[in-house]
């Protein structure tokens, strides 16, 4: 087998300049990613005087956003793994954007669905493409930290939509919220410019120069840091990656990570749709209920860093899987009544061990699968995962329209942590088969 010298180059590169700009632009595009697919949670109890929507249909038409991502975490990110991670980025990113901000203009739930479907193909295709850019590039002893850091963009976002609301929601409605996603659009010609091609992709496609260009970005001197020559492929790549996520010994893992991800993102979205509108049922009133949103997010947007350290030092497994037991229970502690210190304590946890963990959770598979399928596998499991995106907020909605308690409603949340937690142990510890599986590509990568 030969040995990968870019990929060595790469993995022990010192973290500079350019590793913090691709970073930044990772957690831009994931923030507004982050954004777009939560402010319906903001908009949601506004949104829902003003057209009469009941419960479960205000919770259906969040699900047509997460059954966009299903399409777009599954198509976009094969795509990746053919024409490139970059121009996908660039796609997703005005996919999202243009159709968040062509919502604010709907006149009816038709239209509002529609838009909210096609942005969900943008949030689908956006983070494979994102992490596994960032799993390529970053060096080895910060690939965790870098990639849960990037994705702490979904808690970003999840801040700023409950934020942007309070300025907005009361003064001049729902719609502003919405159009605030221009932002992304605006700034796409600086992404072109910056935002460096998968190394894999370059060799793939015998784009030698460009790669050359990209790797003195990284170290003027990186010739005498390679082993061999930059070479182009002697041989064609794997024509349908998807194939590659069931050899090997992989077919087990593989479904194993779609039913974790099924269960995380049944909490994450059943919660961000829902906790503004759970907690208003209680008796709390709008800026309140937003403000517990804020803790949710902002607790995981902390949770995450940390987490984040302590998996790139003691490994991530265990620590995930601890994390969602944790999440569950304290769900499942949120059916009791308590005092409001306790109440804001227990969703931030909730919000560590909920959105932090899936952070750590796409850090983790992107380094369990090989680069020549790795977008696809991240794609499959969060395509496959959208399902229990779309089943939460369908659940909640199911849940509030039968008037349940709401320490029911928290409880019926709680239960796929317990069984998120109980498929991960049944992950394989990654070995040297699985790390090398090649498309039959000899390539000289170093």
């Amino acid at each position: 087998m030969p040995n990968h010298s870019v990929k060595n180059f790469l993995d022990t590169s010192k973290f500079n300049r350019f590793h913090t700009v691709l970073l930044l632009w990772g957690l831009f595009t994931i923030s507004f990613e982050g954004y777009d697919l939560v402010v319906y949670g903001s908009v949601v109890p506004i949104l829902s005087k003003d057209w009469g929507l009941s419960p479960i249909q205000a919770g259906i038409i969040s699900s047509y956003g997460l059954f966009g991502m299903m399409f777009g975490s599954i198509i976009l990110s094969f795509l990746a793994d053919k024409f490139g991670r970059k121009l996908l980025i660039i796609i997703s990113i005005i996919f999202f954007s243009l159709a968040t901000v062509i919502s604010g203009f709907a006149n009816n739930e038709t239209m509002f669905s529609w838009c909210r479907f096609l942005a969900g193909i943008g949030f689908g295709g956006a983070l494979p493409s994102v992490i596994s850019l960032l799993t390529e590039y970053i060096p080895k002893s910060s690939k965790n930290k870098a990639i849960t850091l990037a994705l702490c963009g979904n808690q970003v976002g999840g801040i700023l939509a409950p934020l942007v609301g309070m300025i907005f929601l009361t003064s001049s409605g729902w719609r502003p919220v919405l159009w605030f996603s221009i932002i992304p659009l605006l700034l796409i010609p600086f992404i072109i410019k910056s935002l460096p091609e998968s190394p894999q992709f370059l060799i793939r496609k015998g784009k030698i120069d460009e790669l050359h260009r990209t790797l003195k970005r990284i170290d003027p001197n990186y010739k005498n840091r390679m082993i061999e020559s930059i070479q182009e492929p002697e041989t064609k790549t794997e024509k349908i990656p998807f194939i590659g996520l069931f050899q090997n010994k992989l077919a087990l893992t593989t479904i194993i990570f779609c039913i974790v991800y099924f269960m995380g993102l049944l909490m994450i979205y059943g919660l961000n749709t829902w906790l503004p509108k759970l907690m208003e049922t209680a008796g709390y009133p709008l800026i309140s209920s937003l403000g517990f949103a804020l803790f949710l997010n902002g607790g995981a947007l902390l949770g995450t860093i940390v987490i984040g350290v302590l998996a790139d030092r003691k490994g991530s497994k265990v620590l995930i899987t601890c994390l969602y037991v944790l999440g569950a229970i304290c769900l499942a502690l949120l059916s009791i009544k308590s005092n409001v210190f306790f109440l804001y304590l227990l969703i931030a946890l909730a919000g560590v061990c909920t959105m932090g963990t899936q952070s750590l959770l796409n850090a983790f598979v992107s380094q369990y699968y090989p680069e020549n399928v790795r977008s696809t596998g991240i794609g499959l499991a969060n395509g496959v995962g959208r399902l229990g995106g779309m089943v939460g907020p369908t659940l909640g909605g199911i849940l509030l329209s039968m008037k349940a308690p709401i320490g029911m409603c928290f409880i019926a949340f709680s239960i796929p942590g317990f069984i998120a937690a109980l498929a991960l142990l049944l992950i394989r510890r990654k070995n040297s088969e699985t790390s090398t599986i090649q498309s039959k590509t000899n390539l000289t990568l170093e």
